[in-house]
């Protein structure tokens, strides 16, 4: 993917086409604003060097955000109130995956080395409807929740017309919503929030990052796929099963991956939420460690 101008809005794009563990960031040139700083290390570098970087935003706590926030140690932060515990410390942050022992062990690594994991403390809170006139740009905070509690997207007015999404990023994998505070019914109702704001520009977090046409269909696309993850679980649950039983089905990846701790987790997590979610609805019952349909 290219780097692309939306006058003052500049769009970054992420090592890999902006898949994990890296993002696509958001830089507004003059002010010096970067949002999610997890895009391209060396590209990052020049910025600040080249253009200057005076605060950064994030839209969210997790990892492939603020993969590369070692770089501004110095520099302000900004966040959601609700997301700002993660960033704290490093057992915050595996507290808010819900991650146990085994998998803290594999994580620990991987945040410090992988993702520069330093604990930082936001200087300032970004709160929804808040607007800030950055130079030829005005934009709006807009929370998103679902992704994470503190989740947001950034709505550019001005000179330009853009709605970054972050990561409601209409990839076909579907949304997350497997950390602890995570909520299903959250993640749909913002998805459809954000859908209805008109603009001429939608730019994502992941993968194709840049919409200059409405996305039309991908947003319907995009929320299905929580439906046919629903679907297949209920199916599975004809007959009994255990967690280990659905998280070895595959209901999320469709196949075993590697790194299999990576991906059993988000097996478990997603799959989680659904169970939970079913048990709320009488839809499902569970005995003995088993889950099977009603």
């Amino acid at each position: 993917m290219e780097e692309k101008h939306f006058g003052s809005v500049w769009f970054i794009p992420g090592e890999n086409k902006g898949k994990y563990p890296y993002c696509n960031s958001i830089y507004i040139a003059g002010p010096g604003v970067l949002i999610d700083p997890a895009s391209n290390r060396e590209r990052l570098i020049r910025l600040r060097e080249e253009n200057g970087v005076r605060e950064v935003w994030l839209s969210h706590w997790h990892e492939d955000h603020f993969m590369h926030l070692d770089l501004f140690d110095d520099v302000p932060l900004a966040v959601s109130a609700e997301d700002a515990p993660p960033l704290s410390s490093l057992e915050n942050l595996m507290d808010a995956y819900g991650l146990d022992q085994d998998f803290r062990e594999h994580w620990v690594p991987a945040f410090r080395d992988l993702f520069h994991f330093k604990p930082r403390i936001p200087s300032r809170i970004l709160q929804d409807g808040e607007k800030f006139s950055l130079g030829d740009v005005d934009v709006e905070i807009i929370a998103t929740p679902g992704h994470t509690p503190g989740h947001l997207a950034f709505l550019f007015q001005g000179e330009t017309d853009i709605l970054f999404l972050g990561d409601y990023d209409l990839t076909p994998f579907g949304p997350w919503y497997g950390d602890v505070h995570s909520s299903i019914s959250d993640t749909m109702d913002s998805v459809r929030r954000l859908r209805q704001i008109p603009v001429k520009n939608w730019l994502c977090s992941h993968e194709e990052g840049v919409f200059e046409n409405q996305p039309g269909e991908l947003w319907d696309q995009y929320l299905g796929v929580i439906q046919t993850r629903e679907e297949r679980l209920l199916q599975f649950l004809e007959e009994p099963r255990s967690m280990e039983d659905i998280v070895n089905a595959c209901i999320i990846y469709r196949k075993k991956r590697e790194p299999k701790a990576f991906f059993e987790f988000g097996e478990r997590a997603l799959m989680g939420k659904h169970l939970k979610k079913l048990l709320s609805e009488n839809r499902i019952m569970v005995k003995d460690g088993q889950f099977c349909q009603l």
